[in-house]
C-alpha cells in the first residue's frame, strides 16, 4: 500500500456521496448523517489504532474499513427509505457488494483487499464469527469499536434535537414510548448484549446502544468512551428509576474493571 492511495479511496467515497445528493431535506439529512458517520468512524479507528500501537501498515488497512464499512447505508436508504437491515437489506454485506461491483479496491494487493473486504461484509454480526484467523478477528474488533464509538455519538445528538430536526431513519423506527422491556433491561444487568429482536420501544433502542459496552474490545475504546462520557449522557435520556440507575451502575462497573 502507497501512501497516495488512502487520499484517492477518501476522493472516491466523497464523489460516491455527491451522487446521492438530493434537494429532498429529509433525504439529504440522513445521506448527511452516513457521510459525516464514516469520517469520524475514520477517526475512531486511527485513535485506536495509535492506541495500541499498531504498524502505520496496519492503521493504513483499519482506516481503510472504517472508510467504506457503512457505503452499502446510503443505497439502502435510497431503495428502501430506512436504516433498519431486518426491514430492507444488509447493509454490510451490500457495502462489500459494492466495493467489489465498482472496483474500488483494485489497486490493492489481494490479501489486503480480500481483508478489508471481509472486515466491511462482517462489521455488523451480532458476535465475531469463530473460523477466523487472527488478523481477521483483529480487524473486525478494530471496525465495531469505531463503529460503536461514532454510533453513540449519533443517538446522543439525535435525541437532543427536536423531532423534526432529526436524521428520520436513524431511529429505526421504534415508538418513543416511557416504557422499556423488562426482559431487555435483565440482559443488559447480565452484562450481555441486547438482541435487535427483544425491542419494542425507543427506550429498549437505547438499552440496546448501552449494552454495546460490553462487546469493546480493546482499552482505548473503553478510554475513549469514559473521556467522552457516553454511558452518562444516553443513561439521562432514559427513565429516571431505580433500575435504570442500577443498571447504569452495571455499566461503570464494568468499564472500571476493564481500565484497572
Amino acid at each position: 500500500m502507497t501512501m497516495l492511495e488512502i487520499p484517492l479511496l477518501k476522493a472516491w467515497f466523497a464523489e460516491y456521496c455527491r451522487s446521492f445528493a438530493s434537494s429532498d431535506q429529509e433525504k439529504q439529512r440522513n445521506f448527511s448523517l452516513k457521510e459525516y458517520h464514516t469520517h469520524k468512524v475514520c477517526e475512531n479507528i486511527r485513535s485506536i489504532t495509535l492506541g495500541e500501537s499498531l504498524s502505520p501498515e496496519k492503521q493504513d488497512i483499519a482506516e481503510i474499513i472504517a472508510l467504506f464499512h457503512d457505503l452499502g447505508r446510503f443505497e439502502q436508504y435510497r431503495r428502501y427509505k430506512t436504516f433498519k437491515d431486518s426491514d430492507s437489506i444488509n447493509h454490510a454485506a451490500l457495502s462489500a457488494d459494492i466495493l467489489q461491483e465498482k472496483n474500488v479496491l483494485a489497486a490493492l494487493a489481494n490479501a489486503e483487499r480480500e481483508l478489508i473486504l471481509k472486515s466491511v461484509r462482517l462489521h455488523n454480526v451480532f458476535s465475531i464469527p469463530q473460523n477466523l484467523t487472527q488478523e481477521e478477528i483483529l480487524f473486525l474488533k478494530l471496525i465495531r469499536d469505531a463503529d460503536k464509538l461514532d454510533i453513540w455519538r449519533v443517538f446522543i445528538d439525535f435525541y437532543a434535537l427536536p423531532e423534526t430536526e432529526r436524521a428520520s431513519a436513524a431511529g429505526l423506527g421504534f415508538p418513543d414510548l416511557p416504557e422499556y422491556s423488562p426482559e431487555v433491561l435483565a440482559t443488559l444487568n447480565s452484562r450481555r448484549m441486547v438482541s435487535l429482536s427483544m425491542l419494542k420501544t425507543l427506550n429498549d433502542f437505547k438499552l440496546l446502544q448501552l449494552s454495546w459496552v460490553f462487546d469493546l474490545n480493546f482499552t482505548t475504546s473503553f478510554r475513549i468512551l469514559q473521556e467522552r462520557a457516553y454511558i452518562d449522557h444516553l443513561s439521562a435520556t432514559l427513565p429516571k428509576d431505580e433500575r435504570i440507575l442500577d443498571a447504569v451502575v452495571t455499566l461503570k462497573t464494568f468499564v472500571h474493571e476493564r481500565l484497572t
